[in-house]
């Protein structure tokens, strides 16, 4: 309800309620000064016209408004007009009188019944300019309504959407985790080599420069390493049962072995020094193992020596110079260890599970092991167990304690590479700290054994071999007597990454296929002779079984044992490439030029047997077992007996082949012997 409101229905000429006439002042102020006409005439229009002119009081009708009034649709209406022409001609004025009020200044309005006068011609439009290609004549299109809550798809996609978001943040969540935790385990793994780094007891022991470095070329890439056990008689060596000072004073090359790791990582061959090799001994500057500093006083050279005698002299220099020399590898890394580092090393691992046939009684160390068959070794007793040299059961104490040292260092790499060192951080960071706490080394550091550590995570355990450097029993002083030629052809072939006997490793097809052993070149074979037979008693044989069907070697060594003859090794057959249990189908003698007499009467033992001369053979005669053996031996001929020594071939292929009593472990073999 309004005060300038009508109830009844509006004239198609009222106007509506907000156009109101113009509330100007100077319009007002006129009204009220005009006088009211007498005798005005009434308007002819019918009350439903007059109903939107007419002017109300409170409750009743208005007066009607006065004829010069404007509503505001008509003067925005005027206004556009007016806007539109160039030129507007203001209307005539009006003659003035005296009495008449003063005239308003704008055009005068018509009263809204009064046709308009005729309007001018509008001029035409101006022409714009043409539209950029860019812009499109099209209207834009607008988006069509949509209900707030509708997504457009099913309650399975509406759940697949979810998810899929869900999956998102966790993604995100979990690169970012890994992202803090990169950065996080990279600071601690750098502090942590930082801190392991001062752990290491520098010393002065390479001579990588010497002139007995063999194709120092060929060696690009390899990583070697002498370890050496010392068994020093003072400190916490002397208490954990060493001995004292005053039993041996100094320090004595233990244990003394060689690692080669090839630069293609696919293998590691550790060889092991008897402690008594007879050795030339260089000139060698002093050497004082309390302190670990090398003295003023020199040593000259020698020939016989021991060779942990050299290092009680000499120290790790003057033992690199008689190792280097011996084998022709470039020695770059040196260890040297004693026994209170490697008890904690065992200790912290949880102990060694170490197979034994037999108990282990030592002369001077008493019971070692009591029991035979599996168990698992402490520290303290898996020192013993690689220390005793006195085991009468083992026969060669020196050679009995290498195999012992080699099984047990197969069975401690297992162990150490074991998920249950590997991802125990404690057992982990107690096995580095006992390695790098007890030991003194030139060229070693933590991030090198990492690095090392971490390009043989793929080597398989059957990958790992070890062997001993050939001996030919002692001489008047206890010294081992090396066999020269034979270690020289061992390195050679370590050098040159050839097959090494008892290793397990992927070779190439044309490598590992089974051949009729052994093989045999175009060399003539030598006319035949006769030679005498002779007494087994004094023929010694390796027998070496490649027949395929396990024990007929031992079967075979067996029986010519009852007739007396001396068997020096049994197993395997190794060919000339090196690997083992190649398969041959005749079963031959194989010797040197000279050993023909020996070889023809053990020939005459074994039934089908034929005589193969082999100029790597030296001094040995090896019976190889075929797959034509029929398990058959006989008494040799008589001694004096006449024998034909004529050879069916000759074997150049093995000229330089290794030497097949040559001792190894794999340490991928877990057998119980």
């Amino acid at each position: 309800m309004g005060d300038d409101h009508d109830s009844g229905p509006p004239s198609p000429e009222s106007r509506a309620p907000w156009e109101r006439p113009l509330a100007d002042q100077r319009y007002r102020n006129r009204r009220s000064s005009k006088p009211e006409p007498t005798g005005a005439p009434q308007s002819d229009a019918p009350p439903s016209e007059r109903r939107g002119s007419e002017r109300f009081g409170r409750f009743g009708r208005r007066d009607a408004p006065p004829s010069d009034s404007i509503s505001v649709a008509e003067l925005v209406q005027r206004v556009g007009d007016t806007a539109g022409q160039r030129v507007v001609e203001p209307p005539a004025p009006k003659k003035s009188s005296p009495a008449a009020p003063p005239v308003d200044s704008r055009p005068p309005i018509r009263p809204p019944d009064k046709p308009l006068p005729p309007e001018k011609p509008l001029p035409p439009p101006p022409i714009a300019p043409a539209a950029a290609e860019w812009i499109s004549s099209d209207p834009p299109s607008s988006a069509s309504p949509r209900v707030v809550s509708e997504t457009g798809g099913s309650r399975l996609a509406l759940n697949k959407i979810r998810r899929r978001q869900r999956m998102k943040t966790i993604s995100r969540s979990a690169v970012a985790f890994l992202a803090v935790m990169s950065l996080t385990m990279t600071g601690v793994v750098w502090g942590y080599l930082r801190t392991t780094e001062g752990k290491f007891e520098q010393i002065a022991a390479l001579d990588t420069n010497s002139d007995d470095i063999v194709d120092a070329g060929g060696q690009l890439g390899d990583e070697t390493y002498l370890i050496v056990g010392t068994d020093t008689r003072a400190g916490a060596s002397g208490e954990i049962g060493a001995g004292t000072v005053e039993d041996a004073e100094g320090a004595r090359a233990d244990t003394v072995m060689l690692v080669n790791i090839p630069a293609d990582r696919s293998r590691v061959v550790a060889v092991s020094f008897p402690r008594d090799l007879d050795v030339d001994r260089p000139v060698c500057q002093g050497w004082d193992n309390s302190s670990g500093t090398y003295t003023s006083e020199s040593f000259p050279a020698a020939s016989g020596d021991k060779l942990n005698a050299t290092y009680a002299l000499g120290g790790p220099k003057c033992l690199v110079k008689v190792i280097q020399k011996m084998s022709g590898l470039k020695i770059g890394h040196f260890v040297g260890m004693d026994f209170a580092g490697f008890e904690s090393m065992v200790d912290t691992v949880g102990g060694v599970n170490i197979c034994t046939p037999v108990p282990i009684e030592d002369g001077i160390l008493g019971t070692v092991l009591a029991n035979s068959g599996n168990q698992v070794l402490d520290g303290r007793t898996a020192l013993n167990y690689v220390r005793a040299r006195h085991v009468e059961a083992e026969g060669n104490g020196d050679y009995g304690r290498i195999t012992r040292q080699q099984k047990f260092l197969s069975a401690l790499l297992r162990s150490a590479l074991s998920n249950n060192v590997l991802l125990n951080p404690s057992k982990l960071n107690g096995f580095i700290n006992a390695f790098t706490q007890d030991t003194f080394v030139e060229n070693i550091d933590t991030k090198s054994l990492v690095t090392l550590g971490r390009s043989l995570q793929n080597v398989d355990a059957g990958a790992v071999t070890f062997l001993t450097v050939p001996t030919d029993g002692t001489n008047d002083w206890g010294n081992e007597i090396p066999r020269t030629d034979e270690i020289k052809a061992l390195f050679q072939a370590i050098i040159d990454d050839e097959p090494l006997p008892g290793e397990e490793r992927d070779t190439d097809t044309d490598k590992t296929s089974t051949s009729s052993a052994p093989s045999t070149a175009t060399t003539p074979v030598p006319e035949a002779t006769l030679v005498s037979a002779m007494s087994p008693y004094n023929i010694y044989i390796d027998v070496s079984n490649a027949s395929g069907v396990s024990g007929q070697a031992a079967t075979a060594a067996d029986q010519l044992a009852a007739y007396g003859f001396q068997i020096s090794t049994i197993g395997n057959f190794s060919a000339a490439t090196g690997l083992a249990n190649v398969q041959a189908s005749a079963t031959v003698v194989r010797y040197a030029a000279g050993y023909e007499a020996e070889a023809a009467t053990v020939a005459s033992a074994i039934p089908g047997a034929v005589l193969v001369l082999t100029p790597s053979m030296g001094d040995m005669v090896e019976l190889v077992i075929g797959s034509d053996f029929s398990g058959t031996v006989v008494a040799p001929a008589d001694p004096g007996t006449s024998l034909s020594a004529e050879p069916s071939s000759v074997d150049t292929s093995v000229s330089t082949s290794l030497p097949s009593d040559i001792a190894s472990v794999n340490a991928g073999d877990t057998a119980c012997i």
